[in-house]
């Protein structure tokens, strides 16, 4: 249990940012969806940066594991179709609901219950996800 508690505090840490840069208010996401602020859009472009560098501080080597190895990522299918239906089933249900996956447990922690609607629509997705993953070209 203490081994684990780097991770604990990792993820109150990042619970802490995300309510205080606003990225678990379905206002700003309703804001971005109309293009009417930048704020979620440099959140978001922020995290893609980052994880480019990580990625590419990962791709040279250095970045090691916990054991000292090179971290080699997987090189993925270039799938434009399954690219693009992923992410607009992604898109919707972030539209539809006002939240994204890591802020549904900030959100619950600040004790807004209807967020449970949304964790359990999350789990029902990951569920059938499992069902049908082998028959998806992936």
């Amino acid at each position: 249990m203490m081994k684990n508690i780097k991770f604990l505090l990792l993820g109150i840490f990042f619970a802490i940012v995300l309510s205080k840069s606003q990225a678990i208010s379905w206002y700003r996401f309703y804001e971005m969806f109309k293009f009417q602020s930048f704020h979620m859009f440099g959140i978001i472009g922020g995290a893609v940066v980052i994880s480019a560098i990580i990625m590419q501080l990962f791709k040279s080597g250095k970045i090691k594991d916990i054991n000292g190895n090179k971290i080699v990522p997987k090189p993925k299918k270039k799938g434009v179709i399954s690219t693009v239906f992923g992410g607009t089933l992604f898109g919707l249900g972030w539209g539809i609901s006002g939240a994204c996956a890591a802020p549904v447990f900030v959100i619950l922690g600040f004790k807004f219950l209807p967020a449970l609607i949304i964790l359990l629509g999350a789990l029902i997705g990951a569920f059938i996800y499992g069902l049908i993953a082998k028959k998806l070209p992936n």
